[in-house]
Parts: C-alpha cells; structure tokens; sequence
C-alpha cells in the first residue's frame, strides 16, 4: 500500500514537473518574443526619427534655394510658389502615409526647380547656387540611407506581426503593422 501510494506520489510530481516546464517554456517564449516585437518598434520609431532629422535638414535648405533662383528667375514665380507650397506641406504631414505622398510632391517640385536653373546658365554658375545644390544632394543620401534603415526594420517588423506563432503574441499586446516609406523615382 505504501509503495503504491510513493508510487502515484512520484507519478504526480513527474507530471507536475512536465506541466511546470512546458509552462516555463511558453513563458520564456512570450517573453523573447515580445521583447523582439518591442525592440523592432522601438528600432522602427528611431528610424523613422532619424529620418526626419535629415528631412527637416532638408526644409531648412528649400528657402536658400529658392531665394537664390528667385534672384535669377523672376518671372518663374509659380515654379518657386510651387516648391514652397510642397515643402510646407511636406513639413505639416502627420502621418507616415501622408508624409509619403507629400514628400513625393516636395520631390517633384524641386526637380522641376533644378530643371529650371537649365534655362539660366548664370544661376548654374553662381557658387552659392551650386553649394546649396551640393548640401542638398548630400542631404538626399542621408534621407535615402536614412529610409532603407526606416524600411527594413518595419519590413522585419511587420513580418514578425504576421508570422506564426509570434503573429499571437502580436495580436494579445495589440502590435501592429506600420507603413513603409516608399518614394516614387
């Protein structure tokens, strides 16, 4: 009777042992797997930050720009409203989605700018012209740099929200997928 009684008592403790471990085990897999969620957000929100440093660099060059051609092309007021116009829009964008498509905008306008500094051979020549093109062309490399960061980490992000079994873990602490920050050629 005894050993029969130790005997389901081991038993018992055994299968308390491999319930506890397999609980352990989901444990330790919700923790790892909500820390990365949190790492690629958080890695995602600084992307994103950096980019917008670079993009504000970016503002602050368009009215030098458009100061220097003004002094060169007066009567191309519409393409130099235009470009203003773009780059407050650009500036006031809330949202990523937004902030595509006005940056896209923005984009346009200034190659519609640099396409105008053709027509004025004299503005091509003047140094403060070509230092402003310089800094800007140096500040779209650090944007597009910038973006593929941004793009990757929500690409990884937005794969681990949709992927199984951490797809769960996702959805139970309300993750979700963020856009990416694709620019038209």
């Amino acid at each position: 009777m005894v050993s029969l009684l130790n005997a389901n008592l081991t038993a018992l403790w055994i299968s308390l042992g491999v319930v506890g471990g397999i609980v352990i085990l989901v444990g330790l897999w919700i923790l790892v797997t909500y820390n990365s969620l949190v790492k690629l957000k958080n890695n995602a929100e600084e992307g994103y930050s950096t980019m917008d440093v670079y993009l504000k660099k970016r503002y602050d060059l368009i009215p030098n720009l458009v100061n220097t051609v003004k002094g060169y092309a007066k009567h191309e007021k519409e393409t130099l409203d235009a470009v203003i116009l773009a780059r407050n829009s650009a500036m006031d964008a809330s949202n990523v989605k937004d902030k595509v498509k006005q940056e896209n905008a923005l984009t346009s306008t200034l190659k519609n700018l640099f396409a105008l500094s053709e027509n004025y051979p004299e503005l091509k020549a003047n140094a403060n012209f070509m230092s402003l093109q310089e800094q800007l062309q140096s500040v779209e490399q650090d944007i597009a740099n910038a973006r593929k960061y941004y793009n990757s980490v929500v690409n990884m992000l937005n794969i681990k929200i949709e992927m199984f079994p951490s797809n769960l873990i996702a959805k139970w602490f309300k993750f979700s997928k963020r856009d990416m920050f694709e620019v038209s050629n």
